[in-house]
């Protein structure tokens, strides 16, 4: 075992002199007892690696996804012994990349925040090389290895995000200022009503400068996070990239219409505007969530997670099967209080048209089905329910009002059942602590949620890639006819 001075440089010398690349599947990164990083050799990892790949020439040849490839085959389907030291191999590896992103985030950030790869070691380095665990706890490189799909990502990246993800690093360094979003991320999950609030409370900027920014953030989502979230829709997500020049084009023509052409930047000017947004928004999440809370969006959302309230990050219980209790519960009441405010509204505006016209009323009820459910234009529906014009039929719809109100419905219920939720886990922080952190939470949660159906509407979607709010809806609208 070779242990190692913190006070040098790391990682990089020690990686470039280990020539041989499947080192990394029987030597392990870990940290003694001291709080020193060490490596470790694993004569029984090396054995059992030299004999599953026996009968290739040169390893080396091998890219690390046909080696891990095969190892996770006989980590999952293999003998006993096979299986456990197939996953020591995978594990080695893995602490060679929790070290990788921990020395990333030093290079990155650790001047500005304060800290050292040694800091951050500590929370994401657990694994004692041992074959099998003396007790019931589970290293943090085997919840990564455990959570692992290699027809979603490679091993390297998802053990980054989950890195990046973890709860306690994560608030370790909100506690040093900073916040592992980009900037694309943090805008696409701010609402533009909180951006007033955030701007003038918080930042003290001019009533102006507020005006311009809600302008700047409308335009962004009508082109970028629209566009993201079809492909998130799609599966096709991965880390937001900054804006493309066509994409920093048409915000900059949404901008100029929205402000009447008082509003005039060039695509680089543009690009900075929203950078500076960002930022704004960036030092107001840092201080509402102190360090205890932590919301994943759009940017690291996998195929596993549809972002409910965010990921096990978005609040900080001790116990992951507390969290998966608690996401699990969160699901089932998101889509009760979806199903309740659609309800509610829809019935709310029924009752008063059949007040007045009960024909109306019923060409209400029909012009919603055929537009969600069926994915008919206004011009279509206006000769269906006899209507002369389909500005008569988006008149009768007010299918902006519509949303907003099933909007205002939902967070009311979803916020209620959730802080009672949250009641029944003890390692939680106090309620009052985390009230503006779960607020928060949710309105960017319901937003996405109505930001898809707004997407739907504008763009004629088939049954097949039906939005939540539209299915739910439909589901709603075919009971009332039972």
């Amino acid at each position: 075992m070779h242990s190692y001075n913190s006070d040098q440089p790391h990682g990089c010398a020690e990686r470039k002199a280990m020539t041989n690349p499947s080192t990394y599947y029987w030597t392990l990164i870990k940290i003694n007892a001291a709080g020193n990083r060490q490596i470790q050799s694993i004569p029984s990892a090396q054995t059992f690696f030299t004999q599953v790949f026996i009968e290739l020439i040169d390893v080396n040849h091998l890219s690390n996804s046909q080696i891990q490839s095969r190892l996770l085959d006989l980590y999952r389907d293999a003998s006993v012994d096979k299986s456990m030291n197939a996953q020591r191999c995978l594990l080695c590896f893995i602490s060679w990349e929790i070290e990788k992103v921990c020395l990333n985030l030093e290079k990155q950030f650790g001047a500005v925040g304060g800290f050292t790869s040694r800091d951050l070691l500590p929370y994401v380095l657990d694994d004692d090389g041992r074959l099998q665990p003396k007790n019931s706890y589970q290293c943090f490189s085997l919840e990564i290895l455990q959570s692992f799909d290699i027809r979603q990502s490679s091993l390297s990246s998802w053990t980054s995000r989950k890195v990046k993800q973890h709860p306690a690093l994560s608030k370790f360094l909100l506690e040093c200022g900073i916040y592992l979003l980009s900037d694309w991320a943090i805008l696409n999950d701010t609402q533009p009503k909180q951006l007033e609030r955030i701007l003038s409370q918080f930042h003290s900027l001019t009533v102006t400068e507020i005006q311009q920014n809600q302008w700047l953030l409308s335009s962004y989502h009508i082109v970028y996070r629209a566009q993201r979230l079809q492909q998130h829709r799609a599966r096709k997500t991965s880390k937001c990239q900054p804006p493309t020049i066509e994409q920093l084009q048409q915000i900059s023509d949404r901008l100029n219409s929205l402000s009447t052409g008082k509003y005039n930047f060039s695509t680089d000017n543009l690009m900075a505007q929203l950078q500076q947004l960002a930022k704004y928004l960036r030092e107001y999440r840092i201080h509402v969530r102190g360090g205890s809370l932590a919301k994943e969006s759009i940017d690291i959302t996998d195929g596993n997670n549809h972002n409910y309230l965010g990921s096990s990050n978005t609040i900080n219980y001790q116990e992951e099967n507390q969290i998966s209790e608690f996401l699990k519960k969160y699901r089932t009441q998101f889509i009760e209080c979806l199903d309740n405010a659609l309800a509610s509204v829809t019935q709310i505006r029924v009752s008063k048209m059949q007040r007045k016209d009960v024909i109306k009323a019923n060409k209400f009820l029909t012009a919603l089905k055929l537009f969600h459910c069926q994915g008919l234009s206004m011009t279509e529906i206006a000769k269906l329910i006899e209507m002369k014009a389909q500005f008569q039929v988006t008149r009768l719809l007010k299918l902006k009002e519509f949303r907003a109100d099933v909007t205002h419905e939902l967070s009311i219920m979803l916020k209620a059942r959730v802080l009672e939720l949250a009641q029944n886990y003890s390692d939680l922080e106090p309620l009052q602590a985390l009230e503006l952190e779960i607020t928060i939470a949710l309105t960017e949660q319901v937003t996405n949620l109505i930001a898809e159906a707004e997407i739907e509407a504008a763009g004629g979607k088939t049954n097949s890639t039906r939005s939540r709010f539209a299915s739910r809806l439909c589901q709603y609208l075919d009971s009332r006819e039972q």
